[in-house]
């Protein structure tokens, strides 16, 4: 993807937490790219890459069912990737860009759906995102740190 695209899709994203008010655009770019997390490395489908334009979709406009995600599925890609990124402080980063729940997901979701940003499939609904954990269990009270043992070789 050209810087050109990346910066344009940023701008949408920019210009879509600005309209709203309640989430960063980082909150927004973080769903998107949990997205692709969930469809790339944890094999939940074929990724769409961010920012990709409409005329550049070629075989995307279609693509296979599995790569759709529902709700529940999306809220656990998300938790996943927080704590691979963040680590004890996924709680902390989510907060700061207005996201409390994963109900808050659901809100960036279907803003994004809103805009043409992110799609959805006539099962889904917004009340999907709701409840699925707690940020304090899934981020801190759950999280284990791995102690990394020291390499005899050494």
């Amino acid at each position: 993807m050209t810087s050109t695209a990346m910066s344009e899709a940023l701008r949408r994203l920019a210009g879509i937490a600005n309209k709203d008010g309640r989430y960063t655009v980082d909150a927004y770019v973080f769903v998107q790219q949990s997205l692709a997390y969930a469809q790339f490395e944890l094999g939940m489908g074929r990724p769409r890459p961010f920012g990709l334009e409409d005329e550049d979709e070629d075989d995307l406009d279609d693509p296979p069912q599995e790569a759709h995600l529902t709700g529940q599925q999306l809220c656990e890609a998300i938790r996943l990737y927080a704590a691979e990124l963040y680590g004890l402080m996924a709680k902390v980063v989510l907060n700061s860009w207005g996201v409390k729940t994963t109900g808050d997901f659901g809100e960036i979701v279907y803003k994004l759906i809103e805009v043409g940003e992110m799609t959805r499939s006539e099962t889904d609904r917004r009340e999907d995102f709701d409840g699925h954990y707690d940020f304090q269990d899934a981020f801190q009270r759950d999280y284990q740190i791995t102690r990394l043992e020291p390499d005899d070789s050494e």
